[in-house]
């Protein structure tokens, strides 16, 4: 298949923060997504409508569904019953969209430490870890019940960040109930030998964000003190190919996976987001190309 997707989050995301006020509707932003070359768009299915009404849209836009994005504080007992029905109907939603799989993260944000003092596990706690995976094997159950498996996506900013915690998490829970949803931008900001690491799990890979970083962004914010949010303004992402990651690496070291690529550059690198997903479409597409023709 290795189909190609975009997430419109840069549409939203800038150095000032979030703003989805200045995103144009949702019916620009597909345009805008099938121009640039992509087959498929990062599912979300707006609050004010429904997965059936979602999924025509796209149709009429000539793109397809690809995996999208929940997350949520999974060592939240007191709310975990709220959290597996959130989960359960985010799951029902992509399968009416005819997807079975979906990212899954812990709430990003939720530690603030983690925030302050991004990519290097800070604060880590096993005894934490042991409840995360508790709660996330109780929600990615209700997940594949409704025949979708999630994706575990480790984030910076999260308490799912670095390859020693997201492999504590995957070896708690079956792979029939969690795949693995690697971001090669977020890893490796982590500090992860990304190749050994796809390498490692690559039979376990569900789908995957293709995402490159800046090393020297990342070093700067290390040294400097400054957080997640200073460093995302400070464009430590960039469109695939122009940062420091070795992703025909990464994507070899994938050379197996059959499945949803799916770019992310969060605050766009290029003067606007239309150029930056275009950038980003003309490094991945003739690549993905290649990979069927081998």
């Amino acid at each position: 298949m290795n189909r190609m997707a975009y997430n419109p989050l840069s549409f939203s995301l800038t150095a000032e923060g979030w703003k989805p006020e200045l995103a144009p509707p949702l019916s620009t932003i597909l345009s805008i997504v099938k121009n640039a070359g992509y087959d498929g768009i990062h599912a979300e299915v707006p609050a004010d409508s429904t997965a059936e009404r979602y999924g025509a849209l796209l149709r009429d836009h000539g793109l397809l569904p690809a995996p999208g994005y929940f997350q949520a504080s999974f060592s939240d007992t007191a709310n975990l019953a709220h959290t597996i029905e959130n989960a359960r109907k985010a799951a029902s939603d992509h399968a009416k969209l005819g997807l079975d799989r979906i990212f899954i993260a812990e709430q990003f944000g939720a530690e603030l430490s983690r925030i302050d003092t991004p990519a290097i596990g800070i604060n880590g706690d096993n005894a934490r870890l042991e409840k995360i995976a508790e709660g996330l094997n109780k929600v990615a159950q209700a997940m594949v019940a409704e025949g979708v498996v999630p994706c575990l996506h480790a984030h910076v900013g999260t308490l799912i960040e670095t390859v020693a915690e997201t492999e504590f998490v995957l070896d708690r829970i079956d792979a029939k109930h969690l795949l693995l949803g690697p971001d090669t931008g977020h890893l490796s900001w982590a500090g992860a030998d990304l190749i050994a690491f796809l390498t490692k799990h690559a039979d376990r890979v569900g789908a995957v964000h293709i995402k490159d970083y800046r090393r020297w962004v990342a070093d700067e914010a290390r040294t400097s003190g400054k957080g997640y949010h200073d460093a995302g303004a400070a464009h430590i992402w960039t469109e695939p190919g122009r940062g420091s990651i070795d992703l025909d690496a990464a994507l070899a070291a994938l050379s197996s996976f059959d499945g949803w690529f799916i770019v992310e550059v969060d605050i766009a690198d290029q003067p606007t987001v239309e150029q930056s997903a275009r950038v980003a479409a003309q490094w991945l597409r003739p690549r993905l190309e290649a990979r069927v023709s081998a």
